[in-house]
């Protein structure tokens, strides 16, 4: 492959040397619980450097452990920091590299999103993106190969999002990962309440209590919501911590969050 888009955050956000990335991972899989028979439909995941965020990201991969060479396809949303556009951005590459190797691109699914007009095929919004790309190494040692559908969000309606998450939900093969930072830079104690808040908003399906303050994702948040909610997921909490549990300064913190879900018929047949 020789249309590849290369890692941008590797040296910054987690580590650029292969093997010292492997073992991280593994380090922060370790800690978790052991994964159930059956795997999440969906997560949602927090996207700052792993020395911060990897803990609470690594509880969701954790359950994903059972998934591996049965899921074949990861559709990847998140916002865009840098790239200012209307509604999703689609990459053209054949795949993304990290320090773990080339995650190919399911190019047969993102051709499924040619006739929704708030999808864009662009590859500036992805070249500098953190959000997605900070996902692929927990998800390239959990899974094994897969094919991936990255897609970065910029100026969208909830109702945009899910009209494409649902166009892509599929059966057990296809997981849908949401990633998404929560509260910025306020004060423990209110980054706490306000993270709690936000919490409770997605354990009640509701991202129209959500706004980009409460979480830089939120949109991508909303749109899993609305279609997990229709399609009669559950939805499990699975960890809330903030920068300064990892060690940041208390008086200016980021809140991560790590949610499951899961599907209950599936769950019944297993």
């Amino acid at each position: 492959m020789t249309n590849l888009r290369p890692p941008a955050v590797a040296g910054s956000f987690y580590p650029a040397e292969a093997d010292v990335l492997a073992r991280l991972v593994a380090d922060l899989l370790r800690d978790t619980p052991a994964a159930a028979a059956t795997w999440p439909k969906a997560v949602i995941v927090p996207h700052a450097g792993y020395v911060y965020s990897g803990a609470v990201a690594a509880k969701a991969y954790a359950a994903l452990r059972s998934a591996a060479g049965r899921v074949s396809r990861v559709v990847l949303l998140g916002p865009s920091h840098f790239a200012r556009f209307r509604g999703l951005a689609a990459p053209t590459v054949e795949a993304f590299r990290t320090p773990l190797g080339p995650v190919p691109l399911d190019r047969t699914g993102l051709a499924r999103l040619g006739d929704l007009p708030q999808v864009v095929f662009d590859d500036v919004p992805h070249a500098r993106e953190h959000a997605l790309e900070v996902q692929l190494p927990f998800l390239q040692t959990v899974l094994g190969d897969f094919a991936l559908v990255p897609l970065a969000i910029g100026e969208a309606a909830d109702a945009a999002v899910a009209a494409v998450i649902e166009r892509l939900w599929d059966g057990p093969e296809t997981v849908i990962v949401v990633s998404s930072d929560l509260s910025h830079y306020h004060g423990e104690a209110e980054a706490r309440r306000l993270d709690e808040a936000t919490a409770a908003a997605i354990a009640a399906f509701d991202g129209s209590r959500l706004d980009a303050e409460d979480a830089c994702g939120r949109t991508a948040i909303a749109g899993l919501l609305a279609v997990a909610h229709a399609h009669g997921l559950r939805i499990e909490r699975l960890g809330l911590a903030t920068s300064a549990d990892a060690g940041g300064p208390r008086h200016q913190v980021v809140g991560y969050g790590a949610w499951a879900l899961h599907d209950p018929q599936r769950a019944a047949a297993a």
